[in-house]
């Protein structure tokens, strides 16, 4: 039959469903559900067809094709709904789907309410661990002063220690002192004539760079200062000089003014006539000088030739001689071969 299909159903018979071709309407309730099933129509045996033959009644098709459904009572079944597969006529059909709508939201509110306790639960979990940290941060800067600060048995052992070494400073210096007032005479017992020597005596070492001896006897000569000997024995034992230096000074003196030779400044310091260094000052003066005694040979052969017109043999004779200048042949040699 055209517009129809055949099925069997539980029971060994067939059911047969009118195919419309129009989609039915359906209640807004059931928003977002499938339509339920039309019922199928009875079935009916079939002279024609035998006894597996169906028959569409006419009046069922009518009301399987109607577009106008009336709404179910509630807990009765849908007019449309059809029996579910296998299921005998008159049988009350399934139930529709509740609506899941409601259920949604009330799915929503829980889930807001959640999230609400959720954010609460963190708030209070970061007030108190911004708290703990505020707290620790505390400790930490509160302990480095508690450690840095010294026990009080410290502070004392440390005191006393500091007082101790100020004690022994103070008693060191009080010594030194002392020695120093013991070993200087006192200037209310130093008579004048003791003091004026000793400013002689600086000054002849100062200006003329003489020496111990050659100062006591120009403080004592009859032709010099004419101090007492003890005055003059005062003033060369007290004074401060570096008698080695005077001793070089002389020396530069000798060899810059007069050109003698290396020899003849040794002499002219340790002479009783001259200079009356010691041997040993008047060596550290030789050999500390620097001193061109080629040179020095060549300046004393000009002088012999040109102020007493000396030949030069006679030149040569007496630089190199021991009772001349007492230079080495060699300088001696050096100065008459450069001669102008």
């Amino acid at each position: 039959m055209p517009g129809a299909f055949v099925c069997h159903t539980a029971a060994g018979g067939f059911s047969r469903r009118q195919r419309t071709g129009r989609r039915r309407p359906h209640d807004a309730s059931h928003a977002g559900h499938p339509p339920p099933r039309a019922p199928l129509p009875p079935q009916y045996p079939s002279a024609q067809s035998g006894a597996r033959g169906l028959r569409v009644i006419p009046e069922r098709i009518a009301a399987v094709n109607s577009t106008d459904p009336q709404s179910p009572e509630q807990g009765a079944p849908h007019p449309t709904a059809a029996p579910q597969f296998g299921t005998p006529d008159g049988a009350p059909a399934a139930t529709a789907p509740t609506r899941r709508r409601k259920g949604l939201i009330a799915a929503g509110c829980g889930c807001l309410a959640l999230l609400v306790l959720l954010i609460g639960g963190c708030s209070v979990l970061m007030a108190g661990t911004a708290d703990d940290d505020e707290s620790a941060t505390a400790t930490l800067e509160a302990s480095p002063e508690a450690e840095a600060a010294p026990e009080p048995e410290e502070d004392v052992e440390e005191a006393a220690e500091a007082a101790a070494m100020e004690d022994d400073d103070a008693a060191a210096a009080e010594e030194e002192t002392a020695a120093e007032e013991d070993s200087a005479p006192v200037e209310e017992d130093v008579p004048s004539e003791y003091t004026s020597a000793l400013n002689s005596a600086e000054t002849y070492s100062e200006l003329m760079n003489m020496s111990k001896q050659g100062i006591f006897d120009q403080l004592t000569s009859e032709y010099g200062d004419q101090f007492s000997e003890e005055a003059a024995q005062y003033a060369v034992d007290t004074i401060e000089a570096d008698w080695n230096e005077n001793a070089l000074k002389s020396a530069e003196t000798y060899s810059d003014t007069m050109h003698m030779s290396k020899q003849g400044i040794y002499d002219q310091l340790t002479s009783e006539y001259g200079e009356q260094f010691t041997a040993e000052q008047a060596q550290y003066a030789i050999d500390t000088i620097e001193a061109d005694w080629n040179e020095n040979a060549l300046e004393s052969a000009r002088v012999y030739r040109d102020e007493m017109d000396m030949s030069p043999e006679a030149i040569r004779d007496q630089l190199s001689s021991s009772y001349g200048d007492q230079f080495t042949q060699e300088q001696a040699d050096y100065a008459v071969e450069n001669l102008d």
